[in-house]
């Protein structure tokens, strides 16, 4: 199966001065296409760290972070903003989103930063909305939505590229519990439908929701798991439609 994600042997090392903060330790894993993985660790353990790596935002010190194939270790500040705008999907806990704009222009953002013609973004903008649920509330600026109503737009927004990877910060340290399980009902029904999603979090209840859970602590990586239970429920799912 294609690997999405390859880390080898990464390492982040942050300089004070004299002092060195190791924040990752050689980590290596791959995430193949159609996964749905959760990394979890505790405030100070690194997943931060290799959440910024994964996402391009960061470059590691030492080792190989390839994105579907391609290296970002050596490209250029361009090169990196273009990867981050065709081939990842983010989703902030904070939703990143224009409280002014409406849901629609929203969403339609990262396709007008690729230079996708008006009238195709705004139709793609469209279905990714009704996709998650929002398909009524097309043009009510953000500002107007509930918590969990403006993560389903971050979530529509980081589809608007059709991105190899979807990378997901803590998706729902912002939103009432109810509304959380509604956001991983959501991500849950994208992996079926053959997404790859990275979720970090620091919540096990939230992570029991992926079909794979690695845990980091001091900068290294402790378990990767497969979520026997997530994975025999969707199977059987599967089954009976």
């Amino acid at each position: 199966m294609k690997k999405i994600i390859e880390v080898i042997h990464l390492r982040k090392v942050y300089q004070t001065g004299n002092i060195e903060t190791v924040a990752l330790a050689d980590v290596s894993f791959t995430v193949s296409e159609g996964e749905f993985v959760a990394i979890m660790g505790p405030s100070g353990s690194g997943k931060s760290t290799l959440m910024h790596i994964l996402g391009a935002l960061d470059l590691p010190s030492s080792g190989t972070y390839l994105l579907d194939g391609e290296s970002i270790s050596n490209l250029t500040d361009d090169e990196l903003s273009e990867i981050r705008n065709k081939k990842i999907g983010f989703i902030f806990q904070a939703f990143n989103l224009l409280p002014r704009t409406s849901a629609l222009k929203n969403v339609m953002l990262p396709m007008a930063y690729a230079g996708v013609e008006k009238t195709r973004r705004q139709k793609r903008a469209q279905e990714y909305l009704e996709m998650v649920g929002l398909g009524h509330r097309l043009h009510h600026t953000t500002s107007q939505l509930s918590g969990g109503q403006q993560q389903r737009v971050a979530i529509a927004r980081g589809l608007a590229m059709n991105p190899a990877l979807l990378l997901a910060d803590e998706p729902t340290g912002n939103i009432a519990s109810a509304q959380a399980e509604e956001i991983m009902e959501i991500f849950q029904q994208l992996n079926d439908s053959g997404h790859t999603i990275v979720m970090i979090t620091h919540e096990p209840d939230i992570a029991a929701h992926a079909k794979r859970i690695i845990t980091v602590k001091d900068g290294a990586i402790v378990s990767d798991l497969q979520n026997k239970k997530q994975i025999r429920s969707h199977t059987e799912i599967k089954q009976d439609i």
